[in-house]
């Protein structure tokens, strides 16, 4: 695990950046419609384009939380389908792959 310890702080600033990012972007979700009709078209045509960034951000969440939970567990580093090791480079540049460059 201590091998990891690196990727592990970067992937925890990381988390931590994006669920700042994602707070901030519900938080303009939430706010209530304006009564001028045009003013209604726009928020809800920029609702929607935050939403779409929302979702990507809450699905690189997820993704984070489960490459520490693959740190913390000790899987963080195999393959998930061959079961071969993920190259340090591989890991370095994408460190919540899953699978190695041939299995990818």
């Amino acid at each position: 695990m201590t091998e990891f310890a690196a990727i592990k702080t970067e992937l925890e600033t990381r988390l931590a950046n994006l669920l700042e990012r994602a707070e901030v972007i519900e938080d303009d979700l939430r706010h209530p419609l304006d009564a001028d009709w045009e003013e209604q078209a726009a928020d809800l045509a920029d609702d929607e384009a935050l939403e779409g960034v929302d979702n990507v951000l809450r699905d690189e969440i997820h993704q984070i939380r489960l490459a520490l939970l693959r740190i913390e567990n000790g899987s963080y580093g195999t393959c998930a389908k061959c079961g071969d090791e993920i190259a340090p480079e591989r890991l370095k540049a994408r460190p919540i792959a899953t699978r190695c460059i041939k299995c990818a």
